[in-house]
C-alpha cells in the first residue's frame, strides 16, 4: 500500500519513523521548504522530534499536498485540527476519491466543532467506509526511543483497519483494532481538556490528592459525555469475548484509548496540554503560553469546541466547561478551581 503522509510536527514525525522503520515507503508532504532541506541533509527533522532518526531512501518529500495524494492510497493526516482546513484547500473531491484517509488527529475543526471525519465527508465526499483513525497514549517523544507504546485503529471496516494497523506493528508499538470509529475520536479530544485542567491545577499548586480526584471525575465525565455521542464499549469490567487470534480481551472503557489516553495526558511531562494548563496556572496569559511553547495544544481549541457543540446535547460536563471559562471567559484560575472543588466526588 502506498502511504502519503500530511504535517511536519512531531507526530507527523514519529508515524514517519515507525513507516520507514518497517520498510515502508512514504510520501511525506511537510510545510516549510526550509524543513524539507534540512531533513534530506540531516535526516532529522529540525523543530520538531530532532532526535528521531529517518530512512531518507524511503521517503520522499514534497511541501506540495497534491503530489502525495498522487502518489499514495492511503492519506495519514497528521496536522493539528486548526490547521487542517488550510492545508487541504486545494483540493477538490476528484483528488481524494478513492482514497483511504488515516487521521492522526486529536481534535474537532475549530470553524465546525466537528471531527475530521464529518468535514472530510461534507466538503469532499469521504465516506465512513474510507475513514481511519489511529489513537492511542502514545507520546512522539517516546517513539523516538523507541519505548514500547499501544496504538488503536479505528474503523468500521475492519479488514481494512486490520491491512492499516499492520503497517506500524513493530518491535515497540503494539496495534490494536476497533470499530468505535465516533467514541475514540470524542475521547482524544475530551483527553486534551481534562489535561489542560489538570496542568492549570498543578500549576495552582494543588497535590497529587487532588489530581488524583480530579482525573477520577475526569473520567466519569468523559464517559457520560461519550454514551451521550453514541460512543461504544463504555462500560468497564464487561467484555463481549476475546479475540481468538491471540485471546486479547475486547475494548471496554478502561482499555488504552479511553482511559489510558487520558491518564498519560494528564500525568505525563510529555504532555503538550498539561504544560500549557501549568502554564496557566501559574498565572501566564493563553497568548503568552502559545508564545512560550511554540507547539499546538490542541485541547486549547477543543475546550471551546466541546463546550459549543455540547450546548445542543447538554451532557453533564462542568469539569470541560470550567476549563473553557478559564481559558475563554477569562475566569480567574484560582476562582474555577475553587467553584470545581465543591462538585468533584
Amino acid at each position: 500500500m502506498q502511504v502519503g503522509v500530511i504535517g511536519s510536527g512531531s507526530w507527523a514525525t514519529a508515524l514517519v519513523k515507525i513507516l520507514t522503520q518497517n520498510g515502508q515507503a512514504v510520501h511525506w508532504c511537510v510545510r516549510h521548504a526550509n524543513q524539507l532541506e534540512h531533513i534530506k541533509r540531516k535526516r532529522q527533522n529540525p523543530q520538531y522530534l530532532p532526535t528521531a532518526r529517518l530512512d531518507l531512501s524511503l521517503i520522499t518529500l514534497t511541501t506540495q499536498v497534491k503530489e502525495v495524494l498522487q502518489a499514495c492510497e492511503l492519506l495519514v493526516i497528521a496536522v493539528p485540527s486548526a490547521y487542517v482546513k488550510s492545508y487541504l484547500q486545494e483540493l477538490s473531491a476528484d483528488d481524494l476519491k478513492g482514497k483511504k484517509v488515516l487521521s492522526a488527529i486529536k481534535g474537532l475543526l475549530p470553524e465546525h466543532n466537528e471531527l475530521l471525519n464529518y468535514f472530510l465527508q461534507n466538503h469532499y465526499g469521504v465516506a465512513l467506509d474510507d475513514y481511519f483513525a489511529v489513537l492511542g497514549p502514545c507520546h512522539a517523544e517516546e517513539v523516538a526511543e523507541e519505548k514500547l507504546s499501544y496504538l488503536t485503529f479505528s474503523g468500521i471496516d475492519l479488514s481494512t483497519t486490520q491491512q492499516i494497523a499492520a503497517l506500524f506493528s513493530c518491535e515497540y508499538i503494539n496495534t490494536i483494532v476497533s470499530a468505535d470509529i465516533l467514541g475514540v475520536q470524542y475521547a482524544a479530544v475530551l483527553k486534551n481538556i481534562y489535561a489542560l485542567g489538570a496542568g492549570i491545577a498543578h500549576g495552582l499548586d494543588y497535590g497529587d490528592n487532588f489530581l488524583s480526584v480530579y482525573i477520577a471525575n475526569a473520567a466519569d465525565e468523559m464517559a457520560g459525555f461519550l454514551q451521550q455521542f453514541g460512543a461504544e464499549h463504555v462500560v468497564v469490567g464487561v467484555h463481549e469475548g476475546s479475540d481468538e487470534l491471540n485471546h486479547r480481551k475486547s475494548m471496554n472503557y478502561a482499555a488504552s484509548v479511553y482511559l489510558g489516553d487520558l491518564l498519560v495526558t494528564c500525568y505525563s511531562p510529555h504532555s503538550r496540554n498539561r504544560r500549557f494548563g501549568n502554564m496557566i496556572g501559574r498565572g501566564y496569559s493563553v497568548k503568552a503560553a502559545e508564545v512560550e511553547m511554540n507547539m499546538v495544544a490542541e485541547g486549547y481549541q477543543a475546550s471551546r469546541c466541546i463546550y459549543q457543540l455540547n450546548d445542543t446535547d447538554k451532557s453533564s460536563i462542568p469539569i470541560a466547561s470550567m476549563i473553557y471559562r478559564i481559558l475563554w471567559e477569562q475566569v480567574p484560575a484560582d476562582e474555577g478551581f475553587k467553584a470545581l472543588e465543591q462538585t468533584l466526588i
